[in-house]
């Protein structure tokens, strides 16, 4: 692991001017030589040279001098409910709350003013059948692959994030996100469409876990997470939903 500059693009926010939790947490993840779990301190700034610093037990991305995010090896398994059907996830998204008030409406990942080929537009709303449970349909675009044509590691991390949040949202209300640890099992190309499901773990207090998954309409497992967030008050800013 070697020291080097990133940058956060403008197109990848979360807030207007700070980056999106999940599209950041992959960019770090992609640092590392095995699966990790990345904490968020402050809110990274947007098109502005950041250093990601090796350190004791992983990685630091840091401004100035300032601790943005830290990353260390980590190891998890999560139990991964079944899919939702297409249908099931197309009724859903009819129920995203987004759709009448959004905190956030520029987010690169569900951010209602976003458009196609711009944001990934995941609008994960609660399903009929499991009401605990959010779900969406997503198709990434051509604009979000690598070198291998393949959609990159970085736009799955970002697609596992802001689900998690409208999964434990009826309790949490409004939350940052603190913790994020995903595991990317197979490939997809853009042009294929990904089922979408969050779920709430636990919580405690303040702190709030969910797990998402991104799947194929066959039922297999493209990734998941297990996320950590943190409730705050209604007058602060969440850093990523």
């Amino acid at each position: 692991m070697t020291a080097r500059q990133i940058i956060i693009a403008r197109r990848f926010c979360g807030p207007p001017e700070s980056g999106n939790g999940g599209y950041v947490a992959g960019l770090l993840a992609k640092a590392m030589p095995t699966d990790s779990q990345i904490t968020l301190h402050a809110p990274p700034p947007l098109d502005t040279p950041l250093d990601l610093l090796p350190a004791a037990n992983g990685m630091q991305l840091r401004h100035e001098g300032r601790l943005l995010a830290s990353v260390r090896p980590h190891q998890f398994e999560l139990q991964v409910p079944p899919p939702p059907s297409y249908g099931e996830a197309e009724v859903a998204e009819t129920r995203f709350e987004g759709i009448v008030r959004h905190d956030l409406p520029g987010c690169f990942v569900c951010g209602t003013n976003r458009q196609p080929y711009d944001g990934l537009r995941i609008f994960t709303g609660p399903m009929a059948e499991r009401p605990s449970h959010v779900a969406a349909i997503w198709c990434p675009d051509t604009t979000l692959v690598n070198e291998a044509g393949d959609v990159a590691s970085e736009f799955l991390w970002a697609a596992l994030d802001c689900p998690g949040f409208f999964a434990v949202r009826p309790i949490s209300g409004p939350a940052l996100l603190g913790r994020f640890s995903a595991r990317i099992l197979q490939q997809t190309r853009p042009g294929e469409p990904l089922l979408v499901l969050g779920w709430p773990l636990r919580h405690d207090g303040r702190k709030h876990n969910a797990g998402t998954a991104l799947y194929r309409l066959d039922g297999s497992i493209v990734g998941y997470d297990d996320a950590t967030w943190i409730s705050i008050a209604r007058t602060a800013t969440p850093e990523d939903t």
